[in-house]
């Protein structure tokens, strides 16, 4: 078989001082390698502010990253482009796309793959063009629900839409908003994500909340960055609610102090546990010690949290949001709810009052996530895209 060589631009992938970051498109790309004939190249642009602000603490440890290396075993181009926060996202394609070029010079490929909408997206279709190449491009959640609209970013994203050999999309919700702002729905193939089965299952809740030093309470959990789209301050209004239980937050953001300051005001301060970043290795026992996972976020394509502590057998309280109808089939999984601390505060109140089996939460995914699927569907998908 002659191996399909693939060119993958990807701005959400690990690197070493943000390991956790876009850790699902490393995955998907992983995935992809597993498969036979596949020849993988990934580009992974990093974006630093002109001098002299690229000299801030922030962005120390991303100037210390290497121009290229060998990620876990998958070849990684990790090329500098000019970043201007907050008003430069317009720009972002045609920097990247230069980068990317210089990245990848000298080699060949048949297919441009680009595994975020915007800004990898309008990249892609300028790398494609510059290389005679088709391309693709996958949709994944705040790529269409805020890019997508955005009148300095939209323009660009509808056009590598139209342009592009094949799109995806990580749900049938996503591919429905995809359309809504006039993606032809037609091209749009659903490709959902994976979920590593061997480390996300259940397990001893009991083992699990003891290692947490966690006591009899009950518990619901949060995991995700910090910020007003993923709807941690509703749970915090949700607490007066619900005597007793606490409410933990992994992850780390700009709304950090104000969720602090809230759950103060609310007195319900002892009851919320911030727990910073939380290491992938250490996610499974985080979600298997919880009551139940609450994320009543604003948007989202299909989160792999909400996946993630299914596999593990907690139920979800989510809002209906990207995928959230394509999960929550079964009240065994969850609820699908209001985005107020009312609607909150009586869904969990509800699963906690006749709590459902670990497994039989777990069975509800009904093996529609597997990482060995997604690469095999990703590989087909990139083939005909390329014709091969």
């Amino acid at each position: 078989m002659t191996p399909l060589r693939i060119l993958s631009i990807a701005t959400l992938f690990p690197d070493a001082a943000r390991p956790n970051f876009g850790l699902f498109v490393e995955k998907s790309l992983r995935a992809l390698t597993a498969q036979p004939g596949i020849a993988l190249t990934i580009v992974a642009p990093v974006g630093l502010p002109p001098f002299p602000l690229s000299l801030h603490p922030r962005y120390r440890a991303l100037r210390d990253l290497p121009l290229h290396e060998d990620w876990n075993g998958l070849t990684v181009h990790r090329p500098r482009f000019t970043l201007l926060p907050k008003v430069g996202s317009r720009f972002n394609p045609a920097k990247i796309a230069r980068a990317v070029l210089r990245a990848a010079r000298d080699q060949s490929f048949d297919v441009v793959d680009a595994q975020f909408f915007y800004p990898d997206g309008p990249a892609a279709m300028r790398v494609a063009a510059a290389l005679d190449l088709p391309f693709s491009i996958k949709a994944r959640g705040a790529d269409i629900s805020h890019f997508g609209h955005a009148p300095a970013t939209a323009p660009q994203l509808i056009a590598a839409a139209d342009k592009a050999a094949g799109l995806l999309a990580v749900s049938d919700a996503m591919r429905r908003d995809m359309a809504a702002i006039g993606i032809d729905p037609a091209r749009i193939a659903v490709h959902y994500t994976g979920v590593d089965s061997a480390r996300f299952a259940p397990g001893d809740r009991a083992a699990a909340r003891a290692a947490l030093g966690m006591d009899d309470a009950p518990v619901i959990l949060a995991v995700g960055a910090l910020i007003p789209r993923k709807g941690q301050a509703l749970v915090i209004d949700a607490l007066p609610m619900l005597p007793g239980i606490h409410y933990w937050l992994a992850g780390t953001g700009e709304e950090e102090a104000r969720y602090r300051a809230l759950a103060q005001r609310l007195g319900v301060a002892d009851r919320v546990h911030f727990r910073g970043p939380v290491a992938n290795a250490d996610l499974p026992e985080l979600y298997r010690a919880a009551d139940v996972v609450v994320m009543p976020s604003t948007s989202e394509g299909l989160a792999n949290a909400w996946v993630e502590a299914l596999a593990c057998g907690t139920p979800i309280v989510i809002s209906d949001a990207g995928g959230a109808a394509e999960l929550v089939t079964s009240p065994v999984a969850g609820r699908v709810v209001a985005r107020t601390p009312a609607a909150i505060a009586e869904a969990v109140t509800a699963i906690l009052a006749a709590p459902p089996t670990p497994q039989d939460v777990a069975a509800t995914l009904a093996g529609r996530f597997d990482w060995d699927r997604n690469g095999r569907e990703l590989a087909d998908h990139l083939r005909r895209c390329a014709q091969k």
